[in-house]
């Protein structure tokens, strides 16, 4: 098969759903490189597990610096935390292989992301929603590829890109559904791989929930200070990621610090009434300094 072939006409993923997509749209999405590794997997055999989805991980690796993370830039614009260690989305890929917390904070940030793609979809935002579904597999995936190998975790990168590539071509809610399900299955499945630390399940649950909370405090601002939709939707998702998170741990963290529950709960609460919907309204309902002043509770009480 031509090395580019892939791009000329149609393809199907491990599923039977069409893939059509061109270079040239994922290249103004910035994403080429890393799209492209996961539609050659996903001509290779099962995108985004098993064995076949290998390959996907191994065109990764040889993307260049800008887009594995090295040394990467800021990340999302404004996003308080990222451009730190090892990787654009300030996860630090060093400490993931044997923190936890790190590890899942890195799947967190993958998790916020396609919640906002889904809906976005949902909402009509099309080329946001595509790009939101490719955007994790260069900004963690990639950097976290020898830690999740480490950790027994099959590649499942290709679910991002098959999702985003269905995006454009039009697939149905119904469907782009099933994808969403299949990521979180897989984002589940890696969460359980976790390095193991001696630190509570309470307490790495509240660690990963508040550094959610902070990137959509963080993500807030800056849409507070544009009219741009992407801050916005990345908020979004952050907002609803540190809810889904929170929600499955809520009684272990609740046992064990009933101040800190209470403080994620109001915290958790306002971000609810400044996210409301995926569709940026045409005033933001909540004062930065009231979100800022929730996630600072949260965080003293974690005692970070």
């Amino acid at each position: 098969m031509r090395a580019l072939g892939i791009f000329d006409h149609t393809i199907f993923d491990n599923k039977g759903f069409p893939m059509r997509s061109t270079f040239k749209v994922w290249t103004q999405l910035g994403l080429g490189t890393a799209v492209a590794g996961g539609l050659l997997a996903a001509c290779g055999g099962e995108a985004g597990g098993g064995e076949a989805g290998q390959d996907s991980s191994e065109a990764a690796t040889q993307a260049p610096a800008s887009q594995s993370g090295e040394g990467g830039e800021g990340g999302e614009g404004g996003e308080g935390g990222e451009g730190g260690e090892g990787g654009e989305a300030g996860i630090d890929t060093a400490a993931a292989g044997r923190d936890p917390v790190a590890y899942r904070s890195a799947l967190g940030v993958v998790e916020a992301h396609v919640m906002a793609a889904r809906d976005a979809y949902v909402a009509g935002r099309k080329a946001e929603a595509a790009e939101m579904f490719a955007h994790p597999v260069s900004e963690v995936l990639v950097g976290m590829a020898a830690v999740f190998t480490a950790q027994g975790v099959s590649d499942f990168s290709g679910l991002l890109t098959n999702a985003s590539a269905a995006v454009l071509d039009g697939e149905s809610p119904q469907q782009i559904n099933a994808r969403y399900d299949a990521i979180i299955a897989a984002l589940r499945g890696a969460a359980a791989k976790a390095p193991k630390s001696t630190a509570s399940e309470a307490a790495v649950s509240s660690k990963v929930v508040a550094d959610l909370i902070e990137r959509a405090v963080a993500m807030h601002r800056e849409a507070a200070s544009n009219a741009a939709y992407e801050p916005y939707l990345d908020g979004y998702g952050f907002a609803r990621a540190a809810q889904s998170q929170f929600k499955a741990s809520e009684s272990a963290i609740k046992a064990a610090d009933p101040e800190l529950h209470g403080r994620m709960v109001e915290a958790l609460g306002l971000l609810g009434k400044a996210y409301p919907t995926a569709t940026r309204p045409a005033q933001l309902a909540v004062e930065q300094g009231a979100l800022a002043g929730a996630s600072s509770k949260v965080m003293l009480a974690i005692g970070s």
